[in-house]
């Protein structure tokens, strides 16, 4: 019989992954952070696509979490935006570094998991 991981686990790996591809790296004396969706963007029409198929991952794993129609289409357009943006030479990776898609979806999962385990449901679709 298969196992499935506690959601506190799932989150924290997920966590991990969006860290990566968002904020892994810090640029020294300007502080900011950066991931492999910036770096690997610099490649174009490649670079784009391989960072497209984690952030996919992430929503499809909201998707089995139990998230709400509404949230994953929020998600989705994040992913889609940053894919989108993100595809322009050069000027996508800057987007990239500063819109952090995976770090909002992960966010928006957070979000929802605290509404859910605290009742404090204010999104009309919440199941």
């Amino acid at each position: 019989m298969p196992t499935t991981r506690p959601v506190h686990e799932e989150i924290a790996r997920l966590d991990r992954l969006a860290h990566r591809l968002d904020s892994k790296f810090r640029m020294p004396l300007l502080g900011f952070r950066f991931g492999w969706d910036g770096i690997l963007g610099l490649i174009p029409g490649l670079g784009d696509a391989a960072t497209a198929l984690p952030s996919a991952l992430i929503i499809h794993r909201a998707w089995k979490l139990g998230l709400p129609r509404a949230t994953l289409a929020r998600m989705a357009l994040n992913t889609g935006a940053d894919f989108a943006f993100g595809s322009i030479p050069v000027l996508g990776s800057v987007f990239d570094i500063y819109f952090k898609a995976n770090l909002r979806n992960i966010a928006l999962i957070r979000r929802h998991l605290e509404q859910q385990s605290y009742g404090n449901k204010t999104n009309l679709y919440d199941d």
